[in-house]
């Protein structure tokens, strides 16, 4: 027990996954479910059991409710792109889902699985959580402001927190940066 509470903390560095990677797991992804599944952690940084509580009456134009999030909150509001509004409001259409049942009434380790086996579709060993922080960092290196990446993407409440998902930027990508600002 006081081993555990006095180790020195291993800082984890993770692969971020490029835009056009993710993109590829996706599209090839052919089952709707999944596909939106991957959509809505990849586009709307959510996490797995976040996907997995939504229904019908959460969504709204282009925001989902959450409810009961992980931050302890009554709800938080989730931010996705039109296009993943759109193929979510039609799937619910389509599959005839009631306004309080579960969108995708699924368990965890199933949605792990559609996880790793999208991902096995273009050859990398893909986790849940890879999905949220390509979304992190997408937007931070897209030119998104960190205290917005941080507290309406993520829903975090410490900026140190989402420090930990942004990739690395190796020294030629940080000079086509500045090159772009100062040009």
């Amino acid at each position: 027990m006081l081993r555990k509470l006095f180790r020195t903390k291993v800082k984890t560095q993770f692969d971020i996954l490029e835009k056009e990677t993710v993109d590829e797991i996706i599209f090839r992804t052919n089952k709707m479910r999944d596909r939106l599944i991957l959509e809505l952690m990849a586009r709307g940084a959510m996490r797995i059991g976040e996907v997995l509580k939504i229904v019908p009456n959460d969504i709204a134009e282009r925001n989902i409710l959450l409810r009961e999030p992980k931050s302890g909150r009554e709800h938080e509001m989730i931010f996705i792109p039109q296009k993943v509004a759109d193929r979510l409001k039609e799937y619910v259409k389509t599959r005839n889902v009631g306004l309080r049942d579960r969108i995708f009434p699924i368990c965890y380790e199933a949605a792990r699985s559609v996880v790793l086996k999208a991902g096995r579709l273009v050859g990398i060993h893909l986790r849940p959580h890879d999905l949220r922080r390509h979304a992190a960092t997408y937007a931070s290196r897209s030119g998104v402001p960190l205290e917005i990446v941080s507290k309406i993407i993520l829903r975090h409440s410490n900026l140190s927190t989402t420090q930990i998902y942004l990739g690395r930027i190796s020294g030629s990508e940080a000079l086509k940066r500045i090159e772009t600002i100062y040009s």
